[in-house]
């Protein structure tokens, strides 16, 4: 296999309050409160069978709004250049992005989550349920994430959101983009 040949396809798409980057939480741990629903194609709804009985899953899509890839960045949490690799930030040479989110409810293909840190219109490349039987690390090291501020990490990664996240999920809140 080629490896230029490397293609996928969007299961879904991910709904949510947040229209602009620069008032989006940077991560969910700083989306606490902010709503998002997930529509999967019809054809993937079944793949959802027995997904119900995890609080977290893991989101993973494409970036499709993300800046052109560089390989040295500023990270949203610090004013120091990192290579792209020990970061999260969005302009990445493959443009993928991932989110842990709460899972509130499975109804049909549709999927109600909690903590969305994603534009809303995202196209969804895969789900895959938390786990912390596996997913757990006690001893992981963060690199330089463990020297920030903790109270400038919470303003920085809040961002602008207080406006766009709530509590209500309703079926219009994020339209059908």
């Amino acid at each position: 296999m080629n490896i230029a040949d490397i293609v996928y396809r969007p299961i879904g798409v991910i709904h949510s309050a947040h229209t602009r980057a620069e008032q989006t939480p940077i991560q969910p741990v700083f989306a606490e409160g902010c709503p998002g629903r997930v529509d999967l194609l019809p054809e993937f709804a079944a793949g959802l069978k027995d997904l119900e009985g995890f609080s977290h899953i893991y989101l993973l899509y494409h970036l499709h709004r993300a800046p052109p890839p560089r390989l040295l960045v500023m990270p949203f949490l610090q004013d120091v250049e990192h290579g792209i690799f020990a970061t999260r930030t969005p302009c990445r040479p493959n443009p993928i992005g991932m989110s842990i989110v709460r899972l509130l409810r499975v109804n049909g293909g549709t999927l109600e989550v909690e903590g969305i840190d994603v534009l809303d219109g995202t196209p969804l490349l895969d789900i895959k349920p938390y786990a912390a039987r596996f997913d757990h690390i006690v001893s992981a090291r963060n690199g330089w994430l463990d020297g920030l501020d903790e109270a400038d990490a919470q303003a920085r990664g809040r961002r602008q959101t207080a406006s766009s996240c709530s509590t209500s999920l309703s079926t219009n809140q994020f339209g059908d983009s």
